[in-house]
């Protein structure tokens, strides 16, 4: 627990000391505007960097509609502070550049109010264009062969989402679009590989998302693991009720057999043994009894460990989680995380497709990526 302080501190004090910088230099660079109001400047400014915080910490103290607006707030200044303290480093930097190789001449003139307008400006399009490319998902296709028959079925069309995070910023009207666009596929099977919803479940039920959540529909059915923000909110059972009264079926370290013609193994997320005493079952466990003649399809939240799935005769693994970054340039750490952060990878008869996911966890801000919806045909053939 003092572990847990401790990093909770950290990163605060990195986070206050990230937002004075930024107010810092746009003081500089407007000081004949701001300097007659530089009280209001800085109060304004430490209450926008707090909001965020503000609005975390009154979730389950001051619940509702004000709450629910602060968060949406602090989300998105979350997002413009991120992009602040990128481009001023960057021109710190550049300013250290020039001043060390070109000590005569200079780039630009600084502080300069047409630097800071410029860099307020670079961010607030940033914004708009990251809103609207987070609210306009693709269709991403691929089509991909299984050494294995599948008895009476050739071909296998599936439609696959992760990262939907349903509550206060991805809502109803996401969901409804988001459906329709999956119905519009005709698939014959749906995974939903996990934080379909967002860490607060309360949102979720007040706002009857399971009955928007319930119109997914497929001949084969429509089938989910959970992720880490289901346990996150530390309500993950209610969570698991919640996408169960959305008529779909939820495996947790399980699997079906469906229509005796393949296999769907459902992980349990690695978040479980963090949470009320639950652990996660190794695969070799879970898997116990398949018939490895049959094809195998693995839902897994998070793409870590892929040799497990190699290594226990998986066919095909569905993972999300990692969000591709979600803001660049995040997807250069992402990239030394995981072995693949998004997109296809192959290891032998072992297949690997890790969504960067439809929905946005925090700022409802995507750049540098595309929100997708995964449409894939498998073909079975021997």
């Amino acid at each position: 627990m003092n572990s847990f302080f401790m990093v909770l501190g950290i990163v605060f004090l990195v986070y206050a000391a990230g937002n004075y910088y930024i107010a810092l230099r746009f003081f500089q660079c407007l000081h004949s505007i701001i300097e007659p109001y530089s009280l209001f400047y800085w109060g304004g400014y430490t209450l926008f960097a707090a909001t965020k915080i503000v609005a975390r910490i009154g979730r389950k103290k001051f619940p509702g509609t004000f709450n629910t607006r602060l968060t949406i707030f602090g989300d998105y200044w979350l997002a413009a502070s991120y992009y602040f303290f990128l481009a001023w480093v960057a021109i710190d930097l550049l300013r250290f550049l020039n001043k060390l190789l070109l000590p005569n001449f200079s780039l630009f003139p600084y502080p300069s109010m047409f630097l800071g307008f410029c860099v307020l400006f670079l961010v607030v399009a940033l914004l708009f264009y990251g809103n609207w490319n987070a609210k306009n998902p693709c269709i991403r296709k691929y089509e991909l062969a299984v050494k294995k028959t599948a008895p009476g079925l050739s071909q296998l069309h599936i439609a696959m989402i992760s990262d939907i995070h349903l509550g206060v910023i991805v809502d109803n009207d996401r969901l409804e679009a988001i459906i329709k666009q999956i119905s519009a596929l005709h698939p014959d099977i749906i995974f939903l590989v996990g934080d379909t919803i967002d860490e607060d479940v309360n949102f979720f039920i007040e706002q009857e998302m399971s009955a928007t959540l319930s119109k997914l529909h497929a001949p084969y059915g429509v089938f989910a693991v959970l992720g880490n923000h289901e346990y996150l909110g530390g309500e993950s059972d209610l969570a698991a009720e919640q996408i169960g009264k959305a008529n779909i079926k939820l495996l947790r370290d399980e699997y079906l057999l469906i229509n005796k013609q393949f296999y769907v193994v459902g992980r349990d997320d690695r978040s479980a043994k963090k949470a009320n005493e639950k652990r996660r079952f190794p695969l070799f466990s879970v898997m116990q009894g398949i018939d490895h003649k049959l094809p195998i399809i693995l839902l897994d939240h998070q793409p870590y460990d892929l040799e497990e799935g190699q290594r226990n005769g998986v066919d095909l693994q569905l993972s999300g989680h990692t969000h591709h970054g979600q803001f660049s340039p995040n997807n250069l750490i992402t990239q030394r995380i995981f072995e693949t952060d998004w997109g296809y990878l192959k290891k032998g008869d072992y297949q690997v497709i890790v969504s960067c996911g439809i929905g946005t966890w925090g700022p409802p801000i995507r750049i540098g990526n595309y929100p997708e919806i995964i449409d894939l045909l498998i073909t079975f053939k021997k």
